[in-house]
């Protein structure tokens, strides 16, 4: 039997974990380790998607088989349940205005904190669970009465940045059975047990887009709005399509062919200028329009329900990024703060998080605003 470490489970030892299955690999193998401890475990899958039932890119109706043939063969009851109308709400709606205001959201961070952990938790709650559970890569450790975010131990995989905006009340009662071992090792499980589904790719989408060409679906809810493509010394290389459809540090997908320059470097997206309507573009991936020293964010999150003090701390401003060295400072507001990294940071994007860890405790983070 593989033990869950203690500090991944809540002190009230609940029974009945409501766990959200996906039909991926990690969220079966996450919901037979319940299972092998002893607990009342019911599958719940999500449909937060309706738009494209029948395209090619969506993959709901083989996920939700996949579920069933998982929750047949570990013995646990599953269900489905719709969040598509608070999905629309509650995450996509941001999502549009975001780019439409030329910023890049993560949708996947607030469908975590408003969908996965707000509506998904309060219907499981309903169904009478002390606890819910997902596939996560991440660790909660409870500590002087409060809950702890931690990293995973498998850095590679560590999720803890899409977590950061749960609060103390959403983590109090949350298990990420995985968090405490390696992908390479969730495979393993899944074909020891024989999962039908233990060599499934990992989903690389987001949840609403999946992996179909983001550009095409993006044209679909947003205008185009074509305007100039400049250099930094104002020269007029070329003419984009819309602001919404690029995010800096994007190199692919400009439309520039060749060199204007004769360097042959590749091109870059470094900058908007969503009063004007111009892309800015640069040659070199160490372009200085491309590197940033500081950041500023706003509408801070803290896992701990309170901001942490100003001083040194490591963050990450995009996942699959490695930690780096900073100081925190307040900012204008409240709710909004800076840092100061110790070297520079490349492509920081406006509407991408900035999450701000001491150690292996992810503290939380804002929206990075300039």
């Amino acid at each position: 039997m593989i033990q869950l470490n203690s500090s991944a489970i809540p002190p009230t030892n609940p029974k009945k974990v409501v766990i959200g299955m996906s039909g991926g690999v990690d969220s079966s193998v996450a919901a037979w380790m319940l299972k092998e401890q002893g607990y009342e475990v019911v599958g719940l899958f999500m449909k937060n998607w309706e738009d494209d039932d029948n395209d090619e890119y969506c993959s709901a109706r083989q996920d939700w088989l996949d579920v069933v043939s998982v929750a047949d063969l570990i013995g646990i009851d599953v269900e489905a349940v719709n969040f598509a109308a608070e999905y629309r709400e509650r995450v996509f709606a941001e999502f549009l205005r975001e780019y439409a205001a030329g910023r890049t959201p993560n949708p996947d961070v607030l469908c975590n904190a408003e969908i996965k952990f707000k509506a998904f938790l309060d219907h499981a709650m309903s169904l009478g669970a002390d606890a819910i559970a997902t596939g996560h890569y991440a660790r909660v450790r409870h500590e002087g009465g409060q809950v702890q975010l931690l990293k995973a131990l498998d850095a590679s995989k560590d999720q803890s940045y899409f977590l950061h905006r749960l609060t103390q009340q959403q983590l109090a009662n949350v298990l990420f059975p995985l968090g405490e071992i390696p992908k390479t090792e969730v495979r393993e499980i899944a074909e020891k047990i024989g999962l039908h589904n233990a060599k499934k790719k990992d989903s690389t989408g987001i949840c609403f887009i999946g992996e179909r060409p983001f550009r095409e679906f993006l044209n679909r809810y947003l205008p185009r709005e074509p305007g100039p493509i400049k250099t930094p010394e104002g020269k007029v290389v070329g003419e984009h399509m819309g602001l919404a459809f690029f995010t800096l540090g994007q190199r692919k997908g400009i439309g520039l062919g060749g060199s204007q320059d004769g360097n042959g470097d590749a091109w870059y997206v470094a900058r908007k200028d969503v009063a004007n309507n111009t892309l800015y573009v640069v040659q070199g991936h160490e372009h200085p329009w491309l590197l940033a020293h500081g950041l500023d964010a706003i509408d801070a999150s803290w896992i701990a329900g309170i901001p942490p003090v100003a001083g040194t701390y490591s963050a990450k401003t995009r996942y699959r990024q490695a930690d780096s060295a900073c100081e925190l400072n307040a900012g204008n507001h409240e709710s909004d703060f800076r840092l100061r990294f110790l070297e520079n940071q490349w492509a920081v994007t406006p509407g991408q998080s900035a999450v701000l860890y001491s150690g292996d405790i992810c503290l939380g983070g804002g929206i990075i605003s300039a």
